[in-house]
C-alpha cells in the first residue's frame, strides 16, 4: 500500500511537469527561440535544452528545500519571478532585433552548445521561480527525502517531454510557414518578439502590484 501511494506521488509529479511546461511565459520565451530555426529537430532541441535547465535548477532548489530545510520564502520567489518578466521582455527586444540581421542567414550547422545555452539558461531562470517553487509544496507530504528528491527529478522529467511535445508543435507550423509563405516569416518573428514583451510588460506590471 506504501509503494502504491508512493508511486502514485511520482506519477502526478509526471502529470505536473507535463502541465507545467504549458505555462503561458514558458511557451512565450521558448518561442522566441523557435522562430529563428529552420529545422525541426532544432526546434525541438531548444525545448529539449530549456527543460534540461528548468530541471537542474528545481533540482537545487529542491535539495535546498528538501535536503538542507532552506525554506523558500515568499518575497524571493517574488522577485525572481519579476525576474522571468523581465527576460521575457529582454527575449521578445533581442527576436525584433535580430529580425533584420543576416544572422539566421550565417548559421553553420548544427552545434549543440550555442543552440543549447540559452535556451537552458532560460529554463533555469524560469526553475527557481513561479509555479515550479509552489509545486515544492507537494514535497511536504512525502515524508522521505530520497522520494521527495526522485519526485523532483520525475517531475523535471514531464517537464522536459512537456515542453519537447510543445516546442514539436510550434515548429512544424513555423516550418511550413517558412516553406510556403516565406515572406511571412518576419511578420510572425517580429509579431512574436512583439507580444513577448507585452507579455512580459503584463506579467511584471501584475506581480508589481501585488507588491504593494
Amino acid at each position: 500500500m506504501y509503494e502504491t501511494s508512493i508511486l502514485l506521488v511520482l506519477g502526478i509529479g509526471f502529470v505536473l511537469g507535463l502541465k507545467h511546461a504549458t505555462d503561458p511565459d514558458h511557451i512565450v520565451a521558448v518561442t522566441t527561440f523557435i522562430g529563428k530555426e529552420k529545422r525541426i529537430a532544432r526546434g525541438c532541441a531548444i525545448g529539449l535544452f530549456w527543460g534540461l535547465g528548468h530541471t537542474l535548477a528545481l533540482s537545487i532548489v529542491g535539495l535546498a528545500v528538501v535536503g538542507l530545510k532552506i525554506p523558500m520564502s515568499k518575497w524571493l520567489a517574488e522577485r525572481l519571478e519579476l525576474g522571468v518578466a523581465v527576460m521575457l521582455i529582454v527575449l521578445g527586444a533581442r527576436l525584433i532585433a535580430t529580425v533584420h540581421s543576416k544572422w539566421h542567414e550565417h548559421h553553420h550547422e548544427f552545434e549543440w552548445t550555442r543552440l543549447g545555452l540559452r535556451p537552458l539558461l532560460v529554463g533555469i531562470v524560469h526553475g527557481t521561480a513561479g509555479s515550479a517553487a509552489l509545486t515544492l509544496l507537494v514535497l511536504s507530504t512525502i515524508s522521505s527525502t530520497v522520494h521527495a528528491l526522485l519526485y523532483i527529478v520525475i517531475f523535471g522529467i514531464g517537464s522536459m517531454v512537456g515542453m519537447v511535445v510543445i516546442s514539436l508543435l510550434l515548429a512544424v507550423p513555423l516550418n511550413l510557414a517558412r516553406e510556403r509563405m516565406a515572406g511571412a516569416m518576419r511578420p510572425i518573428q517580429v509579431g512574436t518578439g512583439v507580444f513577448s514583451c507585452l507579455f512580459g510588460l503584463y506579467l511584471g506590471a501584475t506581480i508589481l502590484m501585488n507588491l504593494q
